[in-house]
């Protein structure tokens, strides 16, 4: 079972290795269909989990768009799928940095005057998440027992630099949260304004639009 990714003490705590953790173990609940991932009762870590579910999605679809032999339409339908599903996993990623800063508010914190970081809790989460993917998949290509000896070496090679990065990357997000607890740094919430699904925006969309 994760440890929780918020742990109730006298002040909330964010945890970036147990975040990683569950990412994997639903990385590894999700592609094993008679392994199903246990229901999550902290709506913190639910959100997380809505989060990288998104991003879980939006790999396999994009996998699609690869697909030998796909026909213009198949195209069309992953196209439309990828929009809606990398729509989603943008405002969830925004619905945790607002998850976290409502649970800052009562503290007064972020202190206004704290230096800004430049990346929010919610984006690295996203990057995490996405990491936590292109581990699972590169170890697959590394174990695979029908690959070449230079293919798995490739891949172990790989694999070692992702679990580098997202050890490099669970550290920053600790130490973000760390010092905006203390009054050190802050963020904020930075909105992705995608303009793409907007059918106001997108002058694909409201140029070919009958009036």
């Amino acid at each position: 079972m994760a440890q929780p990714a918020i742990i109730s003490t006298d002040r909330t705590m964010l945890s970036a290795n147990a975040i990683a953790s569950l990412h994997d173990q639903l990385t590894q609940s999700w592609h094993s269909p008679g392994h199903p991932a246990e229901q999550l009762s902290d709506p913190w870590l639910t959100l997380v989990a809505r989060q990288h579910r998104a991003n879980f999605d939006l790999w396999h679809i994009e996998d699609e768009a690869r697909t030998p032999g796909a026909t213009d339409a198949q195209l069309a339908d992953v196209k439309h799928r990828i929009d809606r599903t990398n729509q989603l996993r943008n405002d969830l990623a925004e619905q945790l940095d607002r998850s976290l800063l409502d649970s800052l508010t009562p503290q007064n914190l972020p202190q206004p005057n704290a230096p800004l970081n430049s990346e929010s809790p919610g984006l690295i989460i996203d990057r995490l998440s996405i990491l936590a993917l292109k581990i699972y998949h590169t170890r697959e290509e590394a174990q695979r027992a029908d690959a070449s000896s230079d293919h798995t070496q490739r891949n172990r090679t790989r694999l070692a630099i992702l679990e580098e990065q997202r050890s490099d990357l669970t550290a920053c997000l600790d130490a973000l949260w760390n010092e905006t607890l203390a009054g050190t740094r802050r963020f904020k919430l930075y909105r992705q304004l995608k303009m793409y699904n907007d059918p106001a925006l997108n002058p694909a969309i409201y140029r070919n639009t009958p009036r």
